[in-house]
């Protein structure tokens, strides 16, 4: 986009570098960690996403009070919500049973692979697939809802 800041791109692969380095860090790009968070056998990934919650929240509580708009785009602070519908339920299950499955989300996916753990690319390739066939799945759903009636 031609309204970004010059250090938009920058400032977010810095953002991503710190997430990466501290889910290293913190072995949470691990999978069996994350495995025994889930069968509460460590509770470690508990503090490490409270502490995340917090430093969020703080961000979203004080920069619109700070600020009246993003500092890199300019954009006005707003909040997006998303209806809780059939939609958020189920695609929060899938992802549930996804992360459960595999023992490590998204982020921490792809951290993974900064620790050595290059297994996890089936996991990271089934994400891919996964996401790729939501979206194929919605293309042919809106393709035929607004798709005219034949003549007869």
């Amino acid at each position: 986009m031609a309204d970004r800041h010059p250090l938009f791109i920058p400032l977010v692969l810095f953002g991503g570098l710190v997430f990466g380095f501290g889910l290293g860090f913190s072995h949470m790009a691990r999978p069996e960690v994350v495995l025994n968070f889930l069968t509460f056998d460590d509770l470690g990934l508990l503090f490490v996403m409270f502490g995340g919650s917090i430093v969020a929240g703080l961000a979203f509580f004080l920069a619109p009070r700070l600020r009246s708009g993003a500092p890199l785009t300019g954009r006005p602070y707003g909040r997006r919500l998303k209806s809780f519908d059939r939609n958020v339920l189920i695609g929060g299950s899938v992802f549930g049973v996804g992360w459960g499955l595999s023992g490590i989300c998204p982020g921490a996916a792809y951290a993974s692979l900064g620790v050595g753990n290059v297994t996890i690319l089936w996991a990271i390739a089934g994400m891919f697939l996964g996401a790729y066939a939501q979206g194929a799945l919605r293309s042919i759903r809106a393709d035929s809802s607004t798709a005219a009636p034949a003549d007869d």
